[in-house]
C-alpha cells in the first residue's frame, strides 16, 4: 500500500474514531405522574384548564436542574419525555378530576368541549432546584367563574425537597409540587360560589 493511500485510510480512520467520541448516548426520558389528593365536596360542574404557560426558560427539551447564580443547569441527556407544558396541563386535569369528584375538568386543548362553569389559567414562573436542593414550584393562577366579574388570583410557591440527590428525586419532587398546586387550586374550586 502506498503512503498517499495510508495516509487517507488513516485519516478516515481518525475522522471516523472522532465522530464517534462526539455522538452521546439515547438520552433518558422523564415523565411528571399525577399525584393523588384529598377530594372535596362541591366544586363547579364543569370546569375547562385553559391557558398553561411556563417560563420561557424551561421551553426546552433537557430538564433544567437549576436557576440558581445567574446561570442554567442542565443535563444534557436528561429529558422531558413531552413538552413541559402539555405534561403540566394534563397532570393537573387529571389531578383536579380526582380532588373534585363532582366536577368534570375539560383541558382547552382537548377533543372534548363543553360551557364552563368555571375557567382556569396558570403561568409557572420556576420549576427547578434552589441552593439547599430544593424543588421550587412558583405560579400564578386565575380562576374565572362564570357569572362573577373579577377572576380569582392566587400566587402559590411550593418548595419540596427532593427524595435522592439525582434528576429521578428532581422529578420526584416536581410530580409533589404540581400535586400540592392541584390542592391549592382544588380548595379555591371547592369553596368558591359556582360549587354545587
Amino acid at each position: 500500500m502506498s503512503r498517499r493511500a495510508c495516509a487517507c485510510l488513516f485519516g478516515a480512520l481518525s475522522l471516523t474514531a472522532a465522530l464517534g467520541a462526539c455522538s452521546s448516548p439515547d438520552p433518558k426520558l422523564y415523565t411528571i405522574a399525577p399525584v393523588t389528593g384529598a377530594a372535596k365536596i362541591g366544586g363547579p360542574k364543569i370546569i375547562v384548564l385553559e391557558r398553561v404557560e411556563i417560563a420561557s426558560y424551561l421551553q426546552r427539551s433537557q430538564i433544567v436542574r437549576s436557576s440558581e447564580d445567574y446561570r442554567l443547569d442542565l443535563k444534557s441527556n436528561d429529558w422531558w419525555g413531552d413538552a413541559l407544558g402539555q405534561m403540566l396541563r394534563r397532570t393537573l386535569q387529571q389531578e383536579l378530576g380526582q380532588r373534585l369528584p363532582q366536577s368534570v375538568v375539560l383541558s382547552e386543548t382537548g377533543a372534548v368541549t363543553a360551557s364552563p362553569d368555571a375557567t382556569i389559567d396558570v403561568d409557572f414562573q420556576r420549576l427547578d432546584e434552589d441552593r439547599s436542593g430544593n424543588v421550587v414550584l412558583q405560579a400564578q393562577v386565575s380562576v374565572s367563574l362564570k357569572g362573577q366579574k373579577a377572576p380569582t388570583l392566587r400566587s402559590f410557591r411550593f418548595a419540596v425537597p427532593l427524595p435522592v440527590p439525582d434528576v429521578t428525586g428532581e422529578v420526584t419532587a416536581i410530580s409533589a409540587a404540581v400535586g400540592q398546586l392541584a390542592d391549592g387550586l382544588a380548595s379555591v374550586l371547592a369553596s368558591s360560589n359556582g360549587s354545587r
